[in-house]
């Protein structure tokens, strides 16, 4: 059975004085064991965190897919380990939107990512256009199919995030959730094989709330959530990892 993952992303939100917000959320991942509980604070928190709370998870938002180099602003794989983080998030829909990241970078950045020692996270997700559409399902497999590194076996960790659904308080039914990840789970299989693909979570982001964790929790094949703003605070976010565990 897969074990369920909780990630918070805190996008470029917060200081020094918000990582006061861990303390809460490592005692509450303390009490959830049969969960892995991990927080992704901007670059410039990560070691911060990861000494203040070194028993909790702590990831990076995105990595460049070159080890080093004349890649002024970026930040490699190698660095996010330096740093602390277990894991890093790629191929996010804002940064395929806002910095126009193909899904061959997207796939070149989680290769550098698990070859560097961390759990790559890679996301996936429609716009409201496809959705209406009906073009959800091929938009995300051919995504997929682009994205994804064909090594990593248990680093490798797929994000599921419809971009309509991104902080508008809107959610797909249960039922098209559950849709989406069979679909997804089947890529898997098509890339890596029944035995390899059984072992890789997927995530259901957008919107997620403790008011909506536990019924999107309970869809088949969802093994956790990539939460925006309800993991800025511990009060937002403790509930989500308790719906986890169940």
């Amino acid at each position: 059975m897969r074990r369920r993952l909780i990630a918070g992303n805190w996008k470029m939100n917060g200081n020094r004085d918000s990582l006061a917000e861990l303390d809460a959320i490592a005692a509450a991942a303390a009490l959830a064991p049969g969960v892995d509980v991990a927080i992704c604070p901007p670059f410039t928190l990560i070691e911060r965190a990861a000494a203040r709370q070194p028993g909790l998870a702590i990831g990076g938002q995105d990595c460049n897919a070159e080890a080093k180099g004349a890649h002024t602003g970026c930040t490699s794989a190698a660095m996010l380990v330096e740093a602390g983080a277990s894991m890093v998030i790629v191929g996010h829909s804002e940064r395929r939107a806002d910095q126009h990241e193909t899904d061959a970078v997207v796939k070149a950045k989680a290769e550098a990512a698990i070859a560097a020692g961390l759990i790559s996270i890679v996301c996936c997700g429609e716009t409201q256009e496809h959705h209406r559409a009906g073009e959800t399902e091929d938009v995300v497999s051919a995504q997929l199919h682009g994205s994804l590194p064909v090594a990593g076996g248990d680093a490798l960790v797929v994000a599921y995030e419809p971009i309509w659904a991104i902080g508008t308080g809107l959610t797909p039914t249960t039922a098209d959730v559950a849709a989406v990840h069979a679909t997804i789970r089947g890529v898997l299989i098509d890339l890596l094989g029944a035995e390899r693909a059984d072992g890789v979570r997927i995530l259901y982001g957008g919107s997620v709330n403790a008011g909506n964790a536990a019924e999107l929790l309970a869809v088949p094949d969802v093994d956790g959530a990539l939460v925006g703003g309800a993991s800025l605070t511990a009060d937002a976010f403790v509930p989500i990892v308790e719906a986890a565990a169940g």
